[in-house]
């Protein structure tokens, strides 16, 4: 039996939870792999971007001046993986001068109670 699936062979809802902003750490690069994995065991893979996570999603980053490499578009391939569902937590947007036209990809904008219902929802929750 995979360790992802319970006793009846179920496929299990994981969604990565990000926080931290893109560069300066690697939690969010760590998250990216993480969540690549996962949706190789063909598990249902859901992110939420909430707090400073919603600049990983932020169109045109030039993170030269701090050493690193730029892997926002990287999200853009997650649909390949089967990846669809990301969610974006409307208040961090607002309280960082964000809009959804200023993200790299499409998402879902919930409120936070409708965030903390979906996350509830799932079998793991982990953050980054």
């Amino acid at each position: 039996m995979d360790e992802f699936e319970d006793d009846a062979g179920v496929i299990k809802r994981f969604m990565f939870v990000n926080r931290k902003a893109p560069h300066g750490t690697i939690y969010a690069l760590e998250s990216l792999e993480v969540v690549l994995i996962s949706a190789a065991f063909d598990q249902d893979v859901s992110l939420a971007f909430l707090d400073d996570g919603v600049y990983q999603l932020r169109k045109d980053q030039d993170p030269a001046a701090v050493d690193m490499k730029n892997f926002s578009r990287t999200y853009r391939a997650l649909e390949g993986y089967d990846i669809e569902k990301l969610y974006v937590c409307k208040d961090s947007l607002a309280e960082r001068g964000l809009t959804e036209e200023d993200l790299v990809v499409d998402v879902e904008v919930l409120d936070r109670a409708a965030m903390a219902r979906t996350m509830a929802e799932q079998d793991v929750v982990l953050s980054f």
